[in-house]
């Protein structure tokens, strides 16, 4: 048995393509290819009427006679026809006038650029409130995962308490080669690069800027807050050792840059702990038993702890053309299914109704809390562990566990030098900033002390 179509059935949603690189045509080809089945769920086709893009010669190669093509974006923003304007061109420059161009317009917004939400967020989605429209970017985080859709809708009923995510493929990719291989980061970097799992400027992923970016979008969902990039803590994996890596493996971790954001309510922690939002990119011990440790290669996951429903885990691939298009296709049918409805009775933005958002400060680094993994190469004499360990008791730093090796790196004067390896209880980053401080200034450790945050996520 077949339906009749109704009136609302007849004509398609008419998309704009600004940009037709890798996400581009991936979205182009899954739209065609899985047509049929997408109408169904959306109620009416989605027909991407005009591309955009600077080569228009590779445009056409690429969609034919199904679309038509032009040189200028603004042409598809001018287009009253046009009802979706799809924006894929990344940076935060001339994409942040087209969008809030297309917002004016009175067009609908599908983005995958996770910088300019980090950045211009605030200002986007203000305007897009006031002209009545939707902004929508689950493409922006964690490629094909959708995450932003579980976060805004999925977990609604819950009070989330942190998220926890691998949100950047490249470095993951680089850190299981390292943790597999045994090598060094640059040697893994360029494997990255000849594999092409990282860009030839990596710059944006390995200095985590990329994956904070994504979390400061998730902080905002999670917790209601505004978009703060700004205020977020970076830092990315290319100060990394093998050893370091090699190390945490004998004690039962893995390291992994993780997207943290989590919320602090109180002040249990004692002196320098405080209320507020943590969002931070670093890298991270996570015990190997996790199964978010046990992602590997350009995979990515997310935890996040909610107070109904508890640990939930999404896992897939963060990246790639049919994946993010996949991300950007559910957008498109989101937006298609509330085409016609009452902008109040949307999904907000943020998840939050604009009214009930909350300034909730963002932490600075020295007042987060968390344990550590620490290296010290020390000289190999009486007295010096007692020392080390005396300073962090004067922090009321608490040890966990503690690991003494030869030195992988001796000195050429052949003194004999010790690597001792500390992992330590959850406290005051400012607290242990102090005592490295004053444990780097003793004459019998002799290179910096590595320190390397650490979540149990238990």
């Amino acid at each position: 048995m077949t339906s009749t179509p109704g009136p609302r059935d007849i004509n398609p949603i008419q998309v704009g393509l600004l940009g037709i690189g890798t996400v581009g045509s991936g979205t182009f080809e899954v739209l065609r290819r899985n047509g049929a089945e997408i109408r169904r769920r959306a109620g009416r086709d989605i027909r991407i009427a005009t591309v955009a893009d600077l080569d228009t010669a590779r445009a056409r190669r690429i969609v034919g006679d199904a679309a038509a093509v032009v040189g200028d974006a603004r042409a598809v923003i001018a287009d009253p026809a046009i009802d979706i304007v799809i924006e894929l061109i990344g940076g935060t420059g001339v994409a942040r006038s087209l969008v809030l161009e297309a917002i004016a317009a009175g067009k609908h917004v599908v983005t995958a650029n996770k910088a300019l939400l980090a950045i211009h967020g605030t200002e986007i989605f203000a305007a897009a409130r006031a002209r009545g429209v939707m902004v929508a970017f689950e493409a922006a985080v964690a490629g094909g995962i959708p995450i932003i859709k579980a976060l805004r809708e999925g977990l609604t009923a819950n009070r989330i308490d942190w998220i926890v995510g691998i949100v950047n493929g490249t470095t993951n990719f680089i850190l299981s080669e390292m943790r597999a291989k045994g090598l060094d980061f640059g040697v893994a970097l360029a494997e990255a690069q000849r594999l092409g799992y990282a860009e030839a400027d990596p710059t944006f992923d390995i200095q985590g800027i990329d994956a904070a970016h994504k979390a400061t979008l998730m902080s905002a969902i999670a917790f209601g807050i505004p978009v703060q990039f700004a205020r977020a803590h970076v830092e990315g994996i290319a100060e990394l050792h093998a050893a370091d890596i090699a190390y945490a493996e004998q004690l039962g971790y893995r390291i992994k840059l993780l997207a943290i954001t989590k919320r602090r309510d109180d002040l249990a922690h004692g002196p320098g702990g405080a209320g507020g939002i943590e969002l931070r990119v670093h890298p991270t011990l996570v015990p190997s038993k996790r199964l978010i440790a046990n992602v590997e290669g350009a995979m990515n996951a997310v935890m996040v702890q909610a107070d109904a429903v508890g640990t939930t885990l999404y896992y897939g691939k963060g990246a790639g053309a049919e994946p993010t298009a996949s991300a950007v296709i559910a957008d498109l049918v989101d937006i298609t299914r509330l085409h016609t409805a009452d902008p109040d009775h949307r999904v907000p933005h943020l998840a939050f109704q604009p009214g009930a958002m909350h300034d909730t400060p963002i932490l600075p680094i020295e007042q987060v809390v968390t344990s550590f993994y620490l290296r010290l190469q020390v000289a190999d004499q009486a007295g010096v562990l007692a020392r080390v360990t005396g300073i962090l008791a004067e922090h009321e730093i608490s040890i966990d566990a503690l690991l003494q090796r030869p030195s992988q790196h001796p000195s050429a004067e052949g003194a004999d030098r010790t690597d001792v390896i500390i992992l330590t209880h959850d406290t005051v980053e400012g607290r242990m900033t102090s005592a490295i401080a004053r444990m780097q200034a003793l004459e019998t450790v002799l290179a910096p002390i590595v320190r390397i945050r650490k979540e149990e996520l238990s």
